[in-house]
Order: C-alpha cells, then sequence, then structure tokens
C-alpha cells in the first residue's frame, strides 16, 4: 500500500527530529522509524539531579506497573532512575540547555505489549513521539497526555485502545502525524480534526460512525486514510480544500453514499485514490482527467454508472485502474485496450456488453431503467439522503 511507502519516505527525517534540539522541529518533517541503531542512550549525570528525568522515573515506573503480558521483555531493564538506558526511551538535549537530556521518545512497536496507558504518562512532557505500534494496549487514552505540548509523532495503531474519538490528541498543539488504525475506537469523528495542520491522518479499521465532517479538507494532510469503518454519507465538496497538499486518499469500506463529488478532480498532487466496496453512483466525474500525477486508482465494487471517459485512460502516470463490479455501459477510446499502455485494470461484472465476464442484461437494465441525478445528493454534516430510487446491492465476490 502506497501509505506505507509516506511513513518510510520519512524515516531518516525522524531521526534527526529526536537527536537536534527542540527548536528546530518546525522546519523538519515528522515520520514514524524502524532505525532504532540510530538513537543513542544519554545515561543521567548522578552528581545532578535532574528534574525532568526524574519526572520520567515516576512515569515510566507508574507505566510498567500496568504492563501485563511483555513477551519480548522490552521493559525488563526499566530499573533504577537511568531512564535513559531503559530499552524503548530515547534520550535528547533539552533546547534551552543542552547539558540537561529529557526523554524524547518511546518507541515500543512491535513489542506485544499488554496493559493500558496511565496518567502519570501526562509527566513526561518532553516527548516528541510515541510510537506504540503492534501491541496490545487497550482501554481508553489517558487525558494528561494533553501536557505533551512538543509531540509531534503518535501511533497507537494495532493495539486494543476503544471508546470514542480520542479527544485529547485535538489539544496536541505541535502533532503532525495520527495513526490511530486497527483499533476500537467507535462513534463520530470531530469536526475539529480537521482543522488541525497534520501531515498524516490513519483512521482506518476502527468502528467509527456518522458522516465524514463536512469540513474535510481545512487539514494539510498529504495522506488522509479513512478505510474499513462505517461513516456513510457521501464525500463532502470541501475536499477541494486539500488540493495543495493531498497525495493519497483511501476510502475503502467506509459505507460512501452519493456520487463522487467532481471537487475530487481539484486534488492535482493526487496519486492515490481508492473509493473500492461502497455504494457510490453517477458517473465518473469527468474532472478526474486533470490528476496528472494519478498513479491508482480504484473504483470497485460500487454503483457507478455511465461511460469509463478516455480522459482518465490517458492519464501519464496512471499504472492501475479498476473498475470491476459497478454498471458501467461503455469504454471510450483508449479505455478498451488500456494493456496497450501497460496499464494493470479490471473492467469485470459492468454492462460491457463486447466485454467477456460482464453483469446479465437484466441486472442492467435494472439499473439504467433508473438513472441518477447526482443533484438529488447533498453533502453535508447532517448526513446524507437516500438515493431517490432503490439500487440492487453490489455483488460481493
Amino acid at each position: 500500500m502506497a501509505s506505507f511507502a509516506f511513513i518510510l519516505a520519512h524515516a531518516m527525517v525522524l531521526l534527526v527530529l529526536i537527536l537536534s534540539s527542540f527548536n528546530s522541529f518546525a522546519k523538519h518533517g515528522y515520520s514514524s522509524t524502524r532505525h532504532r541503531q540510530h538513537y543513542r542512550h544519554h545515561p543521567t549525570n548522578k552528581a545532578t539531579i535532574n528534574p525532568r528525568l526524574q519526572q520520567a522515573y515516576v512515569a515510566l515506573q507508574a507505566w510498567k506497573k500496568v504492563i501485563y503480558s511483555d513477551p519480548k521483555n522490552f521493559t525488563s531493564n526499566w530499573i533504577g532512575p537511568s531512564v535513559c538506558n531503559y530499552t524503548g526511551v530515547y534520550c535528547a538535549p533539552y533546547p534551552d540547555n543542552t547539558k540537561i537530556q529529557v526523554v524524547a521518545g518511546i518507541d515500543l512497536n512491535f513489542a506485544d505489549i499488554a496493559g493500558f496507558l496511565p496518567e502519570e504518562l501526562g509527566l513526561l512532557s518532553d516527548l516528541a513521539l510515541i510510537h506504540l505500534n503492534s501491541n496490545r494496549f487497550c482501554g481508553i487514552l489517558p487525558q494528561s497526555l494533553a501536557n505533551l505540548t512538543l509531540l509531534f509523532e503518535l501511533d497507537l495503531s494495532n493495539n486494543r485502545f476503544v471508546g470514542p474519538f480520542p479527544s485529547v490528541v485535538l489539544s496536541l498543539p505541535t502533532l503532525k502525524f495520527l495513526d490511530i488504525r486497527f483499533n476500537e475506537f467507535e462513534g463520530p469523528l470531530p469536526a475539529q480534526l480537521f482543522a488541525k495542520k497534520l501531515d498524516a491522518v490513519f483512521l482506518n479499521n476502527n468502528l467509527f460512525t456518522s458522516v465524514i465532517p463536512p469540513n474535510l479538507g481545512l487539514s494539510s494532510a498529504s495522506v488522509v486514510v479513512f478505510a474499513n469503518n462505517k461513516f456513510g454519507g457521501c464525500l463532502p465538496p470541501s475536499i477541494a480544500n486539500f488540493a495543495n497538499t493531498l497525495e493519497e486518499l483511501l476510502l475503502i469500506n467506509t459505507s460512501l453514499t452519493g456520487c463522487l463529488p467532481p471537487e475530487v478532480g481539484y486534488l492535482y498532487k493526487l496519486r492515490v485514490l481508492d473509493v473500492s466496496s461502497n455504494r457510490v453512483v453517477g458517473p465518473i466525474p469527468y474532472s478526474l482527467a486533470g490528476l496528472a500525477h494519478l498513479e491508482l486508482l480504484n473504483l470497485a465494487h460500487n454503483m457507478f454508472t455511465g461511460d469509463v471517459p478516455a480522459g482518465v485512460c490517458v492519464l501519464p502516470n496512471l499504472s492501475n485502474f479498476t473498475y470491476s463490479y459497478n454498471f458501467f455501459c461503455e469504454e471510450e477510446g483508449i479505455c478498451m485496450n488500456l494493456t496497450s499502455r501497460g496499464i494493470a485494470f479490471d473492467d469485470r461484472r459492468n454492462c460491457l456488453l463486447e466485454k467477456p465476464l460482464q453483469r446479465t442484461k437484466k441486472e442492467c437494465t435494472a439499473v439504467y431503467e433508473h438513472p441518477v441525478e447526482c443533484f438529488d445528493y447533498h453533502c453535508g454534516g447532517s448526513g446524507t439522503p437516500p438515493a431517490p430510487t432503490p439500487l440492487p446491492s453490489p455483488p460481493s465476490g
């Protein structure tokens, strides 16, 4: 998935982030990283009392007490006050006094630890990053995380966190990278989330419901992943406000309805657009022909109708175009022979009479007897009206 490329592309920048002073943070990119070997531990000077490391000691010992399983022994050396020697804990110079070390990062990725996050973590006020990917942490996030005013990266993915969207992250003034995918968060997304200047937002594979907030696009993210939630409603036209930054938009299996807004075609930097496995209706907007950087377009398993426009098929960087399991009735021009351009494609289960593996005439007629008028759909914060005429569900195969 291209979104992982986003993370890896920023990995080396993060090494600079942790080892440099906090004053330079605003001038750098932000990322998650796997390069532990580049971090250096800074042992505590026993002759000097460091109140920041003393606070960190209190916080980390409180955390250790609520860790119930640590099969890889990540926290086995969390003993004594020298917290900069703890596995997964990384220190850096304090910006106002570089002779003082502070806990600047915690990276427990892939540790398989079970436990929860105690309120005492709010004492780690110098943290720039928290990486807890692929563990078994559960419960809700403590409100004390609001004290982490220097936090740039928060990766809680692949855990067992529950409850509504963790509103505490909205109070983090310097947060740029938010990854809470593969948890059990539920309920609506707060509109304030998209008023933050985030670089990347990963929300996929939770239990979020309601609609995608209508102010979508006030953020400056280059990657937004909503996939595998139950939002419903339609994609708001305010997506156009992402035009100067958004490169990847993944809306797979989010219960989207309505037509794809033409404003998607304003996202001129977009490289990946995936709206598969929804109930999107109507035609492909002709505005998508302006997405010159688009590499992957997946519209499969929806209710699209009309033509596959030639303007999309001739996009200069397009390498993969999937529009199977819809109700397209015609492929314009070069769309009939995408292999001639070296484009991987899938046009099965449509209404393309001259192509193999298409829908039956009965299925196609049932849809085209009730054409969709996209003006009958209105995106907004209060939800989306139903289609004017009931349409059959797309097959699951």
